[in-house]
C-alpha cells in the first residue's frame, strides 16, 4: 500500500542533519578544544549503527535467498554483480590514475623520503598494512566461527556465512520454512531499532564534523587543496559520467538516484564512514523497486568489492607519495600498481582509516614508493575519507539497480515513480524504514 505525503521542510531528517554538519563546522572553527572533546557524539553514532550492521545483513541475505524459488537466480545475481563491481573499480583505478599523470600535484613537493618517520596512527596503520598480503581477503572472508564473524563486525565474513546459511534453508526445504519466517520477523525488529538510532544522526553529524575541523583545522585543507581538489573533482566525474553512463545504459538516471539518497549522503558527509547508512540505503533501494534478493546480494557485497572512492583515493594517493619524494615511475610500473590494487582495494571496508591501511599495503607491495611517505597525506586523510565514503556509497546504490536491470528483475514503474519524485511511498506495518522525518 502506498501514499503520497507531503510534509513540511524543517521536519525532514536531511534538513537536521545538515544543520549538524554546519554547526559542528562552525564550533569546530570558532573552539577547536571543544571540537576535539565532542568526538564521542560522532563515535557513538557510528558504534549504534554498527551494532546493527551485521544482524541487518544477516536477516536480509538469508531472507532474500530464502525467498527465491531457484538458487540458481542466486547464483546469477552474484556472479552479475561481481562482473559489475571489478568493471567499475577498474575504471575507478584507471581514472585515478590517469588524473595524476595529468595534473601532477606531489611534484611540487620535493619532500626527503630520508627524513620521513611513521609516527603515532599512521605508525599503526602502516603495520596493519605491510602485515596483508596479496591473499588476504581470501584467507579473511571465512570466519574462524558463526559468531565471530558478528562479535569481530566484520561484514565481509557476515556476507559469507550469511549467504551459506540461506542457501542451507533452501536445500533442507519445508522443515525449514519456519527458520526462514522467524528470521524475516527478526528483521522487522532490527529495522525498528535502526529507525530509532537514526533521530540522533544530526547529533552524530554534528560531533563528527567538531572532531575533525577542531582537530585537523580549516588550514589542514589549504596546504595539500590540489590533491584533495583532485580526489573531489575526479570522484564527481566518476560519478556524474561513469556511473552516469552505466545509468543511462540501463535507462536510469543518475542525478534521479543521488536526489533519491541524499539523506544517506548527507549523513555520509558528516560522519565519514559509508557503513553508517548500509542498512537504510538497502530498505530505501528495495523501495525503489530493487528486489529484496538483489538488495541482500548486492549492497553488503559492496561494501567490499565495489569500493570506487576508495580506488579512486589509492591510485591518487600512491600516485602522489611517489611524486612526493621523487620516485619516477614509468607506464609499466604504475600499470603494476594498478594490478597490486585490484587485490588489495577488495579488502577495505567502508569505515574511516581503512583507505589508510590499504594504501600503506600497497607501497610495501609495491616497494619502489617509501611507505614513510604516507605521513604527508595523514593529515588531510580525514577529509580524503569523505570524499571515499561518498562515492563508495553512490557506486553501491547505483550498483543495486544496475544489476536489478540487468538480471530484469527491477520494477521499472516503481523505480520511475519514487526516483521521479511523483509519490513518497509510506511504509506498511510489516516494513520499518529510516525516518522520512524527525
Amino acid at each position: 500500500m502506498t501514499r503520497t505525503t507531503r510534509s513540511a521542510w524543517y521536519r525532514k531528517l536531511y534538513f537536521w542533519v545538515l544543520i549538524g554538519i554546519v554547526a559542528g563546522v562552525a564550533v569546530g572553527a570558532a573552539w577547536p578544544k571543544t571540537g576535539e572533546n565532542l568526538q564521542p557524539l560522532g563515535t557513538t553514532f557510528i558504534s549504534m549503527i554498527t551494532m546493527v550492521v551485521t544482524p541487518i545483513i544477516f536477516v536480509t541475505i538469508v531472507g532474500g535467498i530464502a525467498g527465491v524459488d531457484d538458487l540458481r537466480k542466486v547464483g546469477r545475481i552474484g556472479v552479475k554483480s561481481l562482473v559489475y563491481f571489478e568493471g567499475m573499480t577498474t575504471i575507478a583505478l584507471i581514472l585515478g590514475l590517469v588524473a595524476m599523470n595529468v595534473f601532477h600535484p606531489g611534484s611540487s613537493i620535493h619532500a626527503n623520503p630520508a627524513t620521513l618517520k611513521l609516527t603515532g596512527n599512521a605508525a599503526q596503520y602502516a603495520a596493519q598494512g605491510k602485515a596483508q598480503g596479496f591473499w588476504s581477503i581470501l584467507t579473511e572472508i571465512v570466519p574462524t566461527s558463526a559468531l565471530g564473524a558478528f562479535s569481530t563486525s566484520n561484514d565481509l565474513q557476515v556476507v559469507f556465512f550469511s549467504v551459506l546459511f540461506g542457501i542451507a534453508i533452501k536445500l533442507v526445504g519445508a522443515p525449514a520454512t519456519g527458520i526462514a519466517h522467524g528470521i524475516n520477523r527478526l528483521g522487522l525488529v532490527f529495522f525498528a531499532i535502526l529507525r530509532v538510532i537514526m533521530y540522533a544522526a544530526p547529533v552524530g553529524a554534528f560531533g563528527a564534523m567538531a572532531f575533525t575541523v577542531g582537530k585537523y583545522g580549516l588550514h589542514t585543507l589549504t596546504s595539500l587543496g590540489s590533491l584533495i581538489g583532485l580526489m573531489y573533482g575526479t570522484s564527481a566525474v566518476f560519478v556524474l559520467v561513469g556511473l552516469g553512463a552505466v545509468c543511462a545504459l540501463f535507462r536510469l538516471n543518475i542525478l534521479a538516484v543521488l536526489r533519491y539518497i541524499k539523506d544517506e549522503l548527507l549523513i555520509v558527509l558528516g560522519t565519514s564512514s559509508s557503513e553508517t547508512v548500509l542498512p537504510q540505503l538497502m530498505r530505501k533501494i528495495e523501495r525503489a523497486g530493487v528486489p529484496e534478493d538483489v538488495v541482500g546480494l548486492t549492497v553488503p557485497t559492496g561494501y567490499s568489492f565495489n569500493l570506487d572512492g576508495t580506488c579512486i583515493y589509492l591510485t591518487l594517493a600512491a600516485l602522489f607519495v611517489a611524486q612526493a619524494t621523487g620516485v619516477h615511475l614509468s607506464l609499466a610500473q604504475q600499470l603494476g600498481i594498478l594490478a597490486i590494487l585490484l587485490l588489495t582495494s577488495k579488502g577495505a571496508a567502508g569505515v574511516t582509516g581503512s583507505g589508510f591501511i590499504v594504501l600503506a599495503a600497497t607501497l610495501a607491495s609495491v616497494g619502489t614508493i617509501p611507505v614513510a611517505g604516507i605521513m604527508l597525506i595523514f593529515g588531510i586523510d580525514r577529509f580524503m575519507s569523505t570524499c571515499r565514503a561518498l562515492t563508495n556509497a553512490c557506486g553501491n546504490a547505483v550498483g543495486s539497480f544496475v544489476v536489478a536491470a540487468w538480471e530484469g528483475v527491477l520494477d521499472r514503474r516503481a523505480a520511475e515513480r519514487v526516483l521521479g519524485g511523483r509519490a513518497a511511498i509510506v511504509p506498511t506495518p510489516d516494513r520499518s524504514l529510516e525516518p522520512a522525518e524527525v
